[in-house]
């Protein structure tokens, strides 16, 4: 079995327990830890994990931010100074993420179901757009939010409770719970 099945089966364990439904909303985050090298895998394989989740009688949404930049850029009145000057773009990364905050929070408000998975693809997009656009402060950001369960498909490293993307030198620590079929996460 490849890495991706070994996580879709630790994913199909997880939605498969009972849901604690008193916990705060970083605790109510998974995240899904995986080698960025399996990002198109995980992909195909993105109906298994709806599949599971409705199996077990949870509502499955899907949100991929993996284009939220380039949406929000396409229609920013000042798009083509940054191309011409892609230095101006750091003045204009805190409204991108503002933009992406909110097109989250949407999400899980149309999904506000509290035995319901929204899936959040696309996070490795964020690398790289500087300190104020990060995946730990969109989940700080959202985390007030999320009704039932956020499922992070995490393209990095996870080690205790610190996530890396894309196995930076810098990670966080988070309250999320982790799945990887590596080494069995706590519900």
């Amino acid at each position: 079995m490849s890495y991706v099945d070994d996580l879709l089966a630790e994913y199909r364990r997880f939605v498969s327990l009972p849901w604690q439904q008193n916990l705060a909303g970083p605790q109510r985050v998974w995240m899904a830890v995986y080698p960025p090298e399996h990002e198109r895998r995980l992909r195909l394989h993105l109906p298994a994990f709806r599949e599971a989740t409705n199996e077990h009688g949870h509502p499955w949404d899907l949100l991929d931010i993996t284009t939220s930049f380039e949406t929000w850029m396409s229609s920013h009145k000042y798009r083509d100074a940054y191309f011409e000057s892609p230095e101006l773009l750091e003045s204009a990364l805190p409204a991108f993420f503002h933009y992406l905050v909110e097109e989250v929070r949407r999400q899980l408000a149309a999904q506000a179901i509290s035995d319901g998975v929204v899936a959040l693809i696309g996070a490795g997009t964020l690398f790289g757009l500087g300190d104020s656009v990060k995946v730990s402060a969109l989940l700080n950001s959202v985390a007030s939010a999320i009704a039932g369960r956020l499922l992070v498909l995490f393209p990095g490293e996870q080690e205790g409770s610190s996530y890396r993307l894309l196995d930076a030198r810098d990670g966080w620590n988070y309250l999320a719970i982790a799945i990887s079929p590596n080494e069995r996460g706590r519900q």
